[in-house]
């Protein structure tokens, strides 16, 4: 009987690249492949590339060359995820490495190109709904739910739509079957702009009952990425009954002036009303957010105003990145580029002081108790700390993987806290 063939997959980005990973995973061993633990000894290698700024792409370029040099003769090498949805012809005439470069909709193929043709000349192949392919069980407690694509929002320095399409979202009979195929503890639901779900289908206001429904079906519900316009009264709601308090809102910057050259809504004080709101209701209460430098036109006031504003948030967690020139955006032809030596300083800045308000709010929580689900031996999270991008709690390795525990936190660690028999260690390996 002959040895089936093997596949080795290397996501890159962010969790919704994740979550497509998993779908091609799924259409691969739906075909009788089985999984291999590195390139060389795979007879298909699939890049899931991110697109979304510069080192993200150069990233997926050199993690294209890395396992290129590390496969054995005679496997398939391909790329698919965003890179090969915006640059596909492209990339294609650039990486003569390359077996294929499949977008969104194609998909993953294990036979070879024709001899004599280039990838972007190899005859086309039917299309797929990658959004509502079937996904293998997590071996996590916890997964990513991807509920839907693309995005209708205009902001100056996005190209997502211009590649991952208009908003489609998917039905919530499809993402709550997922949930249940998934038999995960924690679902994480992720898309580009969380809060419009069902929008586009005329159901405004569909993800609170969606929310509801998921939290049905397991323990906690996290969503990752609300744009700040459409964290209504209803939404709030939702997530504070469904016992996971964690706002991850998409703000980008807090100077007025500046969001408008961004295309973006809100300011700063409507930011801290709706956060100070939330923190009445629910004082343990858990907030992320994401934050741009050195986009077009930033001035020392917005980047002081940007200042004062984490200092008075004290926020659980922030994300800092500089801006990056996208073709086609809004902001690509903007007047006014803000030196990159500049950007990078207020980067720092920026990061410092957030780095320690994090560490004061976890040294906040030494001597409390929290409900912890450990993820993996030694390693746990509470409802403050989303997977993959938080801090963790460390746990006595001896707590069984996949269940909720009450612990007592013993010590704090810049992100990472954790109980007195916790490996120290724990963190920087899981990290």
């Amino acid at each position: 009987m002959a040895e089936p063939r093997r596949f080795f997959l290397q996501t890159l980005g962010c969790p919704k690249n994740q979550v497509d990973t998993d779908k091609i995973t799924g259409t691969l061993l739906d075909v009788g492949m089985v999984p291999s633990r590195d390139a060389a000894s795979a007879d298909l290698v699939v890049v899931n590339t991110c697109a979304f700024i510069e080192e993200a792409r150069q990233e997926s370029i050199d993690t294209i060359l890395a396992l290129d040099d590390e496969r054995a003769d005679g496997s398939r090498l391909v790329v698919t995820g965003c890179m090969a949805e915006r640059y596909g012809d492209e990339l294609a005439e650039a990486l003569p490495e390359v077996d294929q470069v499949a977008g969104f909709g194609v998909p993953v193929q294990l036979g070879r190109k024709p001899e004599g043709l280039s990838v972007s000349a190899a005859p086309p192949v039917p299309e797929f709904d990658l959004l509502n392919v079937r996904r293998p069980r997590s071996d996590l407690p916890w997964a990513y739910v991807k509920i839907a694509e693309g995005c209708d929002r205009t902001c100056g320095f996005c190209a997502i739509p211009s590649f991952r399409g208009p908003q489609n979202s998917r039905t919530e009979e499809s993402i709550l079957r997922e949930v249940d195929e998934l038999d995960v503890r924690e679902v994480v639901l992720v898309a580009q702009d969380l809060a419009s779900y069902g929008k586009d289908h005329g159901r405004r206001g569909a993800i609170v009952p969606l929310v509801e429904a998921v939290a049905r079906e397991v323990d906690r519900v996290r969503l990752l990425y609300l744009y700040p316009s459409d964290l209504s009264d209803e939404l709030i709601d939702a997530v504070l009954a469904s016992g996971t308090p964690y706002f991850d809102l998409s703000l980008q910057h807090v100077s007025k002036a500046h969001l408008r050259r961004m295309r973006r809504w809100g300011d700063g004080q409507r930011f801290l009303d709706r956060i100070e709101q939330i923190r009445r209701r629910e004082p343990e209460a858990a907030f992320r957010s994401n934050f741009i430098v050195g986009y077009p036109g930033e001035t020392e006031d917005d980047q002081a105003e940007m200042a004062a504003w984490i200092e008075a948030a004290q926020l659980d967690w922030c994300g800092f990145f500089t801006y990056s020139k996208e073709e086609g955006t809004h902001a690509a032809d903007l007047d006014d580029q803000v030196r990159r030596e500049l950007a990078l300083q207020r980067l720092a800045e920026l990061t410092e002081l957030q780095d320690g308000i994090t560490a004061e709010r976890r040294d906040a929580l030494v001597g409390s108790t929290l409900s912890v689900l450990v993820d993996q031996p030694g390693v746990g999270r509470s409802h403050r700390e989303a997977p993959e991008i938080d801090g963790i709690v460390s746990v006595d390795p001896g707590r069984t993987p996949g269940r909720f525990h009450e612990v007592l936190i013993d010590w704090s660690d810049g992100p990472d806290v954790g109980e007195a028999s916790a490996d120290a260690d724990a963190a920087a390996e899981y990290t």
